[in-house]
């Protein structure tokens, strides 16, 4: 019998210090299996949608959760936290709430999602036994990602007319399909799910840090996979592999940044190599 697919809504309570408006809720699908967990972290303006193919693919074998991040899809769009913190305390409230956070636990991330990954696999290593890291890394600090961010979003040509041409402008293909699967009717066509000034809030941190201490307290062992024509640098992705010999590096032919996407079978691929090993 297949695996059936649920959504569940976990609700954090960020706390006054936080600067919360109120609790936030972050909209889960529970992609069912019985096998070792696997949980999915999407990147910055994503949506948990855009694992549907690689899910479909683990499902025989996984017990597959995918969530959206706050101020992301479904889940609330202007939370009062957008630190790095508030979305490892929003990983491991899925995690507990779907019985995921143990040691056969398998944490993937694309992007930002990815180094949210890192960073609970770096602070709570309790929770998973393995990373998977899709065109993520510690690497930084990045001045200017908010102003790249915000002149992004600002370039988008709000509303969509439809699908069609939303997925044309994000690129076309798997990728652009999905990107146009995140937006939402509003008046005049398609809108996004996300705020421009929350996304350019989410990589403040970014823009002034790096994170490789981060990385040196990773203990579990790690699959990077880069796109070949990605934005993660394959000297990044060396220097992660020297500094923690437990590291994997896959490069995915034809891919940009948004691999999973672009190539679900060869990151599918090197994953299952990566987990069966």
């Amino acid at each position: 019998m297949g695996a059936v697919t649920k959504t569940v809504t976990v609700t954090v309570e960020d706390g006054e210090a936080a600067g919360a408006a109120g609790p936030v809720r972050l909209f889960c699908t529970d992609h069912g299996g019985d096998g070792p967990p696997l949980l999915l972290l999407h990147g910055l303006a994503g949506h948990s949608g855009e694992w549907e193919a690689l899910a479909a693919r683990f499902a025989a074998t996984h017990r597959v959760v995918a969530f959206d991040a706050r101020g992301s899809g479904a889940s609330t769009r202007r939370p009062g936290d957008v630190t790095r913190a508030a979305h490892v305390r929003d990983v491991l409230a899925v995690a507990h709430r779907f019985g995921l956070a143990g040691e056969d636990t398998v944490l993937v991330g694309q992007s930002m999602g990815g180094l949210t990954a890192l960073l609970t696999a770096a602070a709570h290593p309790e929770v998973c036994r393995a990373l998977v890291l899709i065109e993520a890394g510690p690497a930084g600090p990045s001045p200017r990602l908010p102003q790249e961010i915000g002149d992004w979003l600002d370039a988008w040509p709000v509303p969509f007319p439809d699908a069609e041409a939303a997925g044309a402008f994000f690129g076309g293909g798997p990728a652009g399909r999905a990107w146009a699967a995140g937006l939402v009717p509003g008046p005049g066509g398609l809108h996004p799910r996300v705020d421009r000034d929350v996304m350019v809030a989410t990589v403040q941190e970014n823009a002034r840090r790096h994170f490789w201490d981060d990385w040196d307290r990773v203990r579990c062992p790690v699959l990077v996979v880069r796109g070949e024509n990605g934005t993660m640098k394959p000297d990044e992705a060396d220097r992660m592999r020297a500094r923690h010999r437990g590291t994997r590096i896959g490069v995915v032919p034809g891919a940009g940044h948004d691999a999973h996407l672009d190539n679900t079978a060869a990151v599918y691929g090197e994953m299952a190599a990566f987990l069966a090993a």
